[in-house]
């Protein structure tokens, strides 16, 4: 098969779809693999490190997706891709189809076949391709938010961690999964005061047992969210439906109880987001103000750490690409179920379930 990887295209997104060594385990399985001019630069990946590798670097984007089966890459496709793409192709990246109608009709109209990083399950029913950027999301979302409180960045002017004789900031975490796991795990090592939401009882008792003493755990229910953002320095949405749009946990109605330059760093933003006042933004603009409450809501959060993120990203990714590469969507899916449920379109026909009822579109059975 033919494998290729172009360079990311989305504002601000440094990450690149295959490193140098993923891209040699698919040459040395038969592959031919193309790779964009420049594509892993921003990740600190030189052209000759992929021609060293095996793999054949070609002058543009346009050839990539003009002979490759299968393009591998980090993000959805942008307006400016879909014309390049073609019926039948693979594609394999994160999609979040489900808070976007554009490109999920857009996606559709060019018949190729979407594959979804985001629903892809293992034999736990965990989500290993999301993880990776989970994690580097939800530690990456105390470190912004401590930034964003300073009061140079519109914040109260609060020190996570505080000082002897003066309180830590309050940080409220909606979410106890891996965003929320990683970002308690930090906050809670700066010094922060920690609450932890989840609807999971069983995972609260789990974050109790394995979180140090200033992480609390609190059941989420509308009640309690509200009580605790009024009395938060910082607030952290880190919840998630695989496939589907994030549910709302804050309303805007909510923020004219917060404090005054408290911050909201809302992970969840490519799938919507839980806060309502969330829209998304860019590295190079992150915040925007609604009543008196700052909102940081970058949409590829990941992306400012290419490095970290590209190798950990790939990590996850290799063995599946490896997968379509050798047997094909249809074979690799019919083998693992898991890999099944990353099927998210084929040829125009909308085949994951979160997305069709997000957007009120028809579901197709997929036909393996």
């Amino acid at each position: 098969m033919i494998v290729g990887t172009v360079r990311e295209i989305k504002d601000d997104e440094y990450r690149v779809g295959l490193t140098p060594g993923g891209a040699e385990v698919l040459a040395q399985a038969g592959h031919a693999v193309l790779v964009e001019a420049g594509a892993g630069i921003e990740s600190g990946y030189e052209d000759a490190q992929y021609a060293a590798h095996g793999a054949e670097v070609v002058p543009s984007a346009k050839d990539v997706w003009g002979r490759a089966e299968m393009v591998v890459k980090v993000k959805e496709p942008q307006p400016g891709e879909w014309a390049m793409m073609r019926r039948g192709q693979m594609l394999f990246t994160y999609f979040h189809f489900a808070a976007d109608r554009e490109l999920t009709e857009g996606v559709a109209r060019t018949g190729a076949v979407a594959i979804a990083y985001e629903t892809i399950t293992d034999g736990d029913g965990q989500l290993p391709l999301l993880t990776p950027m989970s994690e580097v999301a939800g530690r990456m979302a105390v470190q912004v938010g401590a930034f964003c409180l300073e009061r140079s960045e519109g914040g109260r002017g609060i020190l996570l961690g505080g000082v002897p004789g003066v309180l830590p900031a309050r940080v409220v975490i909606l979410g106890g999964g891996v965003v929320g796991t990683q970002a308690a795990r930090v906050a809670a090592g700066m010094g922060a005061d920690v609450h932890i939401f989840d609807i999971r009882l069983d995972r609260l008792r789990y974050l109790d047992d394995v979180m140090p003493a200033n992480v609390h755990t609190v059941m989420s229910e509308p009640a309690s969210i509200r009580a605790a953002i009024a009395c938060a320095d910082l607030v952290i949405g880190a919840v998630l439906i695989p496939g589907g749009r994030t549910p709302l946990l804050v309303r805007r109605e909510d923020l004219k109880n917060m404090k005054r330059g408290a911050v909201i760093v809302d992970v969840g933003v490519d799938q919507g987001g839980c806060v309502e006042t969330t829209r998304p933004t860019t590295h190079h603009d992150p915040t925007y103000e609604v009543d008196g409450v700052l909102h940081y809501c970058v949409a590829n959060m990941p992306g400012a750490v290419p490095r970290t993120s590209t190798q950990a990203l790939t990590n996850a990714t290799g063995p599946y690409a490896l997968q379509l590469a050798n047997l094909g969507w249809r074979e690799a899916a019919r083998a693992d179920p898991g890999l099944a449920r990353g099927v998210s379109m084929v040829q125009g026909r909308l085949t994951c379930p979160g997305t069709a009822e997000a957007h009120g579109m028809e579901l197709a059975r997929l036909d393996l």
